[in-house]
């Protein structure tokens, strides 16, 4: 689970929520004609830009944010580099028995490509052509989630002209005003918080996590590639640490760290 997505938004949510409290009555804030205007508004006009099955999705989408779970490179370096050189003693198909123990599908897939004989180029196509659709897939949901948090405040403010001319229209009598303002203002306040502390960070989140993945992926198949060219797992090694941040780098080439990845990758190489 990505702690910092929850923390994030009860940070938020709860200053908002204290500062409302310091001011008066929470219940002051709770107007359903404005939820419904701000809520149902935005829903349907999302829909009206994307298709109702991509919609849909959005709550799987958004668990990205929040349960998203993914191997980091450091943990995938030392399963190429040994791919790689049990490659070059025992032949390609002796890595064939190890791949029910790759948790990574999309390096699984790689080596069985690479197993049964695939041309590089065929293999970089065909990987090529995953990360490229996967990308696809993850700006969607991205832009939904932008694309909402766009509408929300717009919404807001059509909310906001609903409640003024309800309030222009009572204005004989000073009692009636108090429920057309009150929708006038809250719409705004839905939209405003929808938007910028919901969907934009959301929106956000989910690009950040498409460019962690795809780098991860582009990662794996310059290995993949790698090592069916043939090339010294110390050779696998480098390239593939150039993938890393330089902050990255200089721990990984620290052999007196004692974490179990970099052990791995430094046993291998000092062989």
């Amino acid at each position: 689970m990505d702690i910092t997505t929850l923390i994030g938004i009860l940070i938020a949510g709860s200053l908002v929520v204290s500062a409302i409290l310091m001011g008066g009555s929470g219940i002051w804030f709770l107007d359903y004609p404005s939820l419904m205007i701000v809520f149902g508004g935005t829903m349907g006009a999302t829909l009206v830009a994307y298709p109702l099955s991509e919609v849909l999705s959005v709550v799987g989408i958004a668990k990205n944010a929040f349960l998203h779970r993914s191997q980091t490179p450091m943990s995938i370096i030392p399963i190429l580099v040994d791919f790689a050189k049990q490659t070059r003693i025992d032949g390609i198909l002796s890595f064939e028995s190890r791949l029910k123990e790759i948790k990574n599908s999309f390096l699984a897939k790689g080596i069985q490509m690479a197993i049964d004989g695939m041309e590089a180029s065929a293999i970089e196509n065909v990987l090529s052509t995953e990360i490229a659709y996967i990308g696809e897939r993850h700006k969607l949901g991205a832009d939904i989630f932008t694309t909402m948090g766009s509408f929300a405040p717009a919404i807001g403010m059509l909310g906001t002209i609903i409640g003024l001319v309800q309030m222009l229209r009572q204005m004989s009598d000073p009692s009636l005003i108090g429920a057309p303002m009150a929708v006038a203002l809250l719409t705004t306040f839905y939209g405003t918080l929808l938007s910028n502390l919901l969907f934009m960070p959301i929106a956000e989140k989910l690009k950040i996590r498409s460019k962690q993945e795809m780098l991860l992926k582009e990662m794996v198949l310059e290995g993949i590639l790698s090592v069916q060219s043939g090339d010294n797992h110390r050779i696998v090694e480098q390239k593939l640490i150039a993938f890393l941040s330089p902050k990255s780098q200089i721990k990984i080439n620290d052999k007196s760290l004692n974490y179990p990845e970099y052990r791995s990758i430094h046993t291998d190489s000092g062989a």
